[in-house]
């Protein structure tokens, strides 16, 4: 072999799962793509520095679009057949410098049980919000320590993506993150919905810290993520503008979450993805003559209560209509905060929401439990919601 075509036809002829081209020649736009394949065809990922665009490929247009892109965009290639590495270099002087070894760097494509998991978002890809937050190095790999981090924001994403489709996606969603800090998952379910779904979304971030807003606008923008923006503001005095498709509520602090699910009850939010954070409320409520073991000591109490905070939440959920489920956000090692509120708008049987709410009067009932979210939906509509603090 001595010309580029035959290279690259060498490179391509045993259908590789991946192909990464970089070192940007300088005449192309994009400082890196990706080609992947699915099924029997090919998705090309085409980066610039702050986004990503994507194409579907025919199988047999492959070997044409690597002949194309080295010659006018990359001056390195690199392939992978599940067997073979390859590896393709065009040096300043225009050189070709080819090499082919055993595959030790990508797994093979097909494997059985010991299958590598597959992410939503997959290393080696430049996702600017990954990278300043330390998680991606700046060519798109995994700093070694933040490994569980990573994985927590693709299994973040996973709970989201099962129910998107069940969505109206022919239209914009609307997207509210309550309670958004410093908004870094926010960024990344933008990037993820908008550079990897393709879906038309907006996002609105709220929370009460003027700085942190700032900065977050800031942000979006300096990312060209033109449908991310963030407000100042509590949840109880936030009114949508045509609706909330979906809401998200992460470690919002104790009755906060509660406020959040209220509110998203009411705007009849399609989607509920919460993340409890510190469930005290009935910790200092709860009291019982029959089960007085479970509330004697304080660890016991302390976490029954927390336990119990978010299954009656769960409850009062499928008693307005919402097809609940708590999750495992995270495995324990990783973080305490690994549970999940995923509730899902289906307008469930009468039964079953008499079964829900019958349910949480008997707990109200033994432990003497009053929790925020069953007084919020059970107020009479004439009388005034007090603010969450």
């Amino acid at each position: 072999m001595e010309t580029l075509q035959e290279y690259i036809q060498a490179c391509a002829e045993n259908g590789p799962y991946q192909c990464v081209l970089s070192a940007p020649s300088g005449k192309g736009k994009y400082v890196k793509t990706v080609i992947r394949q699915i099924g029997r065809a090919y998705q090309c990922e085409n980066y610039t520095s702050t986004q990503v665009f994507h194409e579907n490929l025919e199988a047999d247009c492959l070997a044409g679009l690597l002949l194309r892109l080295m010659e006018t965009a990359y001056t390195q290639l690199h392939a992978w057949d599940g067997t073979w590495e390859y590896a393709l270099r065009i040096t300043k002087k225009g050189k070709i410098l080819y090499n082919k070894k055993k595959s030790i760097q990508a797994p093979p494509v097909k494997m059985t049980h010991n299958r590598k998991k597959r992410y939503l978002i997959e290393e080696n890809t430049v996702v600017p919000p990954l990278v300043d937050m330390g998680i991606f190095t700046a060519d798109g790999r995994v700093v070694r320590s933040m490994y569980d981090k990573f994985r927590q924001i693709n299994r973040f994403l996973e709970f989201l993506n099962d129910e998107l489709d069940k969505l109206n996606l022919a239209r914009r969603l609307r997207i509210l993150d309550f309670g958004c800090g410093k908004s870094y998952l926010t960024f990344v379910v933008y990037y993820y919905m908008v550079h990897v779904r393709g879906l038309d979304v907006e996002i609105t971030g709220l929370d009460l810290k003027e700085d942190v807003i700032r900065h977050c606008n800031e942000t979006a923008e300096k990312y060209g993520y033109a449908n991310l923006h963030f407000e100042r503001g509590d949840i109880q005095g936030y009114c949508p503008d045509g609706g909330v498709d979906i809401v998200i509520s992460l470690h919002a602090c104790d009755t906060a979450t509660d406020y959040a699910l209220y509110n998203a009850v009411k705007w009849k939010a399609k989607l509920i993805l919460s993340v409890p954070c510190c469930q005290h409320e009935l910790n200092g409520q709860i009291r019982s003559e029959s089960f007085g073991t479970l509330t004697r000591y304080g660890i016991v109490k302390e976490r029954m209560a927390a336990l119990m905070t978010d299954a009656i939440r769960a409850n009062l959920l499928i008693s307005q209509g919402y097809d609940t489920r708590l999750l495992e956000f995270v495995d324990l090692s990783h973080t305490p905060k690994n549970l999940l509120i995923r509730a899902v708008r289906t307008g469930t049987s009468a039964f079953a929401k008499e079964k829900a709410m019958a349910e949480v009067e008997n707990l109200r009932a033994e432990f003497g439990a009053e929790p925020t979210l069953y007084r919020l939906l059970t107020l009479s509509e004439h009388e005034k919601i007090p603010h969450s603090s």
